[in-house]
């Protein structure tokens, strides 16, 4: 068997040996996902995939803070309503409920695998009790049920949800995400290691927020990895591009997407990090994406009535009766 088929067998898990593979990865028994009796919770000092924050070239620190921003995901320690889905979230938008996923490898040339944990063998691997998730899940649905998602979303504006979690304990399940977030952009990318250090942080956040729905972004995730079908068209045929002008075509594939039309205000930044210079001299980068990126999307509310048009009736000497008719105390004068 040739090599370049290698990695199209291990793309192949299947959803059934997941928790097996995961529990090699983790060090933890194969049973995770099953009964809570059958399993053991993996121990706090461990970080997922056998991560060591010297692997990428960017500070996970970094990508934490951006991620934790209310900007970004956000910040809550109770659980709450998915904005548009309503299903359970909490800390920096970490799914409670989410299934483990089966995600091929369909790239043959790379080696790297994709692995969809479900949130329990996150939850567990970030060191926190099975039981634990169960009970708050509990008291979510209970609450989603009492409370209408409008309400739900003002408590959370408010900072009226009791906390179900520690700032440590939202820290832990944020890095195990924001790990697992590095090792699928490695499956994205075959050449991750070669990246700077604002690139790499792009693409992991890139995945932390997209997940699976990355690989819609296919003109992207092409001219990522210098495939030749897609290319920029400007390009005269034969002519070998720069790594700048690559980088661009990096960029542009992600300017012209729904994505940066919808969120143009968090597209920046990050497509600006994809600009080879952008260590260098940030602000460049980020005013070189501004050109290129369409305006923000402006939310249209109502507009209410000037207050000079409800104040007409008693202000100015005016009636406020619609035109052609008088006034009860002017016909009141006719009368008498």
């Amino acid at each position: 068997m040739t090599d370049a088929k290698k990695p199209w067998i291990a793309g192949a898990i299947s959803l059934a040996m997941l928790p097996g593979f995961l529990g090699i990865l983790l060090g933890v028994p194969a049973a995770i996902g099953q009964s809570s009796e059958q399993t053991t919770a993996h121990p706090p000092g461990k970080t997922l995939f056998d991560f060591k924050d010297s692997d990428v070239k960017f500070s996970v620190q970094t990508l934490m803070n951006i991620l934790r921003d209310n900007r970004h995901e956000g910040w809550v320690l109770a659980a709450y309503p998915d904005p548009k889905t309503s299903r359970p979230l909490i800390g920096a938008g970490f799914s409670l409920d989410v299934a483990a996923t089966e995600h091929p490898q369909t790239d043959p040339l790379n080696e790297n695998l994709f692995l969809e944990p479900s949130s329990a063998e996150l939850w567990q691997a970030a060191g926190l009790e099975p039981e634990r998730l169960q009970r708050i899940l509990e008291r979510f649905n209970r609450d989603l049920e009492s409370w209408t998602k409008k309400r739900y979303r003002r408590k959370v504006m408010q900072h009226s949800l009791a906390p179900e979690l520690t700032e440590e304990e939202a820290m832990r399940l944020l890095r195990i995400s924001a790990i697992e977030a590095i090792h699928n952009a490695r499956a994205y990318c075959r050449n991750f290691d070669e990246l700077s250090g604002p690139q790499q942080l792009a693409l992991s956040q890139l995945v932390f927020q997209m997940g699976v729905n990355l690989e819609g972004f296919v003109e992207f995730l092409s001219a990522l990895n210098g495939d030749t079908s897609y290319r920029d068209l400007s390009m005269p045929d034969g002519v070998r591009a720069t790594d700048a002008e690559t980088w661009r075509l990096v960029q542009r594939t992600l300017v012209e997407s729904q994505w940066a039309r919808r969120y143009t205000t968090r597209a920046q930044t990050v497509i600006a990090m994809f600009d080879p210079d952008y260590a260098r001299d940030p602000g460049r980068a980020i005013r070189l994406v501004n050109a290129m990126l369409p305006p923000p999307v402006e939310k249209h509310r109502r507009r209410r009535p000037p207050v000079h048009a409800l104040r007409a009736g008693v202000d100015g000497g005016h009636s406020g009766s619609p035109p052609g008719k008088k006034s009860r105390i002017e016909r009141k004068r006719q009368v008498t």
